[in-house]
């Protein structure tokens, strides 16, 4: 109870940044839902139906988070992890990146990080989340509460073990499995199987004992189908080093970027020019600073957050829109005529990029919560994808405008994975850059993505312009061209 006390006073100081932390935002949905079972369990014993059937109803009432919600929270803490290299043992301790954001972790809650990875079939989050809660059960003092024993442990951690590839560390957590549980059924099973695998290493392949009866180590823990991964190994390393800052481009490439201000030849911004800074030249990308005003921002905000809705992409095939698990967001879309405001920003991204906003799409207002990510895609649609837009009646996606509407504190890159470009977020930035070439083809090195915030939200809204209009504000060619502005 003094924990639960510790953690609402911290949380009650500061809710937005105490729920930005993506290792605080894990650990209060595991309050609200495993944990919040085993409180159910025990007021049905020493405090009474009445009193439980009253916080039941508040449970209700409040949309307390579900057990999904709990698997999300872990994945994204562990896709975090991945992204940018932190070390398990540093996490639990509740620092990301060297510095410190919340109380640590104990043993159940890695325990039950662990068992998240384990439901996915993610075996190596599983190894290195049972080991932290290994380490601290044997470190914390005797936990009246704790949820799982030393045998629980092993037996997820020997599973695992030998689904990473290791059949000889298996057969020694099995061993010890054994010595706390000698009846344990399964565990005596797979004892046979991976001393027969010891024994028969060259035949590891298939799978099979020397008689070929003993099929491979069960287990009747649950575990859900995974996804398989949508980028190569060499494209995801790229990416992942992108976010982290640690690939970059030459420093005599750098020297060959500017940064002025421009008019684009609009009468308006003779009286106030637009500060434009080049992030890329080949293709041409550039970011517009004080695009947008912090009025313009709040504004914006609130009229999306009644309407936020898990983001969605369309698929290649069908066209359909649809959720996937490589778009972590939510969003919200804006017409242009719903508010003088939004008038004016769609002004100005014409302004800022010359081109026509009748083919323009709605502004999209997409938020960015712990973990949330967008992975490595193009915003143009490719041969390939022939009902793409088909609603629409407008053409391909020609051009992107990104405005960036809050800074985050560690993360949410943006990062074109080809070009070794990051764009980190400022509030009341926008970037821009053309998807296509003049010959109409897509232009296959803007293909970006957007890193996963580690601590804060990340807030942007963008417009995708179309086509269709932009015939004289830029011209068709027989060759690819450069990709460059039509201003």
């Amino acid at each position: 109870m003094d924990e639960y006390q510790r953690e609402h006073a911290d949380a009650a100081s500061d809710i937005t940044a105490y729920v930005s932390n993506p290792i605080n935002a894990y650990l209060l949905t595991k309050r609200l839902t495993t944990d919040w079972r085993q409180v159910e369990n025990l007021m049905e014993h020493d405090v009474g139906t009445d009193f439980l059937q009253n916080l039941t109803q508040y449970r209700n009432v409040l949309k307390f988070p579900s057990d999904e919600d709990l698997n999300g929270a872990a994945v994204a803490l562990l896709r975090l992890q991945d992204t940018y290299q932190l070390d398990t043992s540093s996490v639990a301790r509740g620092k990301l990146n060297g510095i410190q954001y919340s109380t640590e972790m104990s043993s159940d809650d890695c325990f039950e990080l662990g068992r998240q990875s384990y439901v996915n079939n993610d075996y190596h989050h599983t190894v290195l989340w049972m080991n932290e809660a290994m380490s601290r059960m044997l470190e914390e003092p005797l936990n009246q509460t704790q949820t799982f024993t030393r045998a629980d442990v092993l037996e997820y951690l020997a599973f695992s073990t030998y689904k990473e590839g290791n059949v000889e560390s298996a057969l020694v957590m099995t061993n010890e499995l054994l010595q706390l549980l000698p009846n344990h059924e399964r565990a005596n099973g797979n004892k046979r199987f991976y001393e027969k695998e010891i024994a028969h290493q060259k035949e590891m392949k298939k799978m099979k004992g020397d008689d070929g009866t003993d099929e491979m180590p069960v287990s009747d823990l649950p575990v859900a189908r995974s996804d398989t991964g949508e980028l190569g190994v060499k494209e995801r390393k790229s990416y992942e080093m992108l976010c982290r800052g640690e690939l970059k481009p030459s420093p005599t490439y750098m020297r060959s970027l500017r940064c002025r201000y421009v008019t684009n030849n609009v009468p308006f911004l003779r009286l106030g020019p637009l500060k434009l800074e080049e992030a890329h030249k080949d293709p041409y990308i550039v970011i517009y600073h004080d695009a947008m005003y912090d009025s313009e921002m709040d504004l914006i905000k609130r009229m999306a957050r009644p309407r936020f809705r898990r983001a969605t992409v369309q698929n290649s095939v069908t066209g359909a829109l649809e959720t996937a698990n490589y778009r972590i967001s939510k969003s919200a879309w804006l017409k242009t005529e719903e508010d003088s405001v939004i008038a004016k920003v769609v002004q100005r991204t014409a302004d800022m990029t010359g081109l026509d906003m009748e083919s323009a799409e709605e502004l999209q207002v997409v938020n960015y919560g712990i973990g949330g990510h967008y992975a490595p895609h193009f915003d143009f649609a490719r041969r390939e994808e022939k009902r793409a837009f088909e609603g629409l009646n407008l053409g391909n996606r020609i051009a992107t405008v990104l405005f960036y509407m809050s800074d985050v504190e560690q993360g949410g890159a943006t990062v074109f994975t080809t070009l070794r470009t990051a764009l980190w977020p400022k509030r009341g930035t926008a970037a821009f850059w053309m998807n296509l070439h003049r010959d109409g083809e897509g232009d296959k090195r803007t293909q970006h993505a957007a890193c996963p915030v580690l601590t804060g939200t990340k807030w942007v809204s963008n417009k995708w312009i179309h086509e269709r209009g932009q015939e004289f504000r830029r011209p068709c060619a027989l060759n690819e061209d450069s990709g460059d502005f039509a201003i």
